[in-house]
């Protein structure tokens, strides 16, 4: 009988599994694995300010849905310290714009269009890709404005 591991939740076939029916056993770890990695995460965010959080980072889109101008924010490494090469996705479900910008704008760095700091600004329906190349420095590509 397979176990379940603790990291994952998935069941891994013992060495026992692997011989009477091994290639059941290895099929139903991959089809376990793909059911827990495939797809995203929705973070529904209504307010008019939301700050990145951990979670964002792994396998997840942060849906913004406002009628008026909101905030998407992301934080120093001193707050959380997102590996570098992660990637956060947001969406502008609402008729509000949202800007993407730094909490801490003098100690965070996000860029766009160019080698330009700038707050990128999403429209209703559009979406972009946050990008952290270094250490409280992140880049922003997609339907940016």
């Amino acid at each position: 009988m397979a176990t379940t591991t603790t990291n994952f939740g998935f069941d891994i076939p013992q060495s026992s599994d692997l011989v009477k029916n091994g290639a059941t056993a290895i099929a139903l770890l991959g089809q376990d694995i793909d059911t827990q990695f495939a797809g995203l995460t929705v973070n529904a965010q209504t307010g008019t300010t939301y700050t990145a959080v951990k979670a964002d980072g792994l396998n997840a889109i942060v849906t913004m849905d406002n009628a008026s101008a909101n905030t998407f924010s992301i934080p120093t490494d001193a707050t959380y310290a997102f590996p570098t090469g992660t990637t956060l996705l947001v969406y502008q479900k609402g008729v509000g714009v949202t800007t993407i910008q730094a909490v801490t704008s003098g100690t965070t760095t996000v860029v766009s269009a160019g080698a330009v700091a700038a707050a990128p600004v999403l429209a209703r329906y559009k979406s972009a890709a946050c990008i952290k190349i270094a250490a409280n420095s992140w880049i922003v590509v997609g339907a940016v404005a």
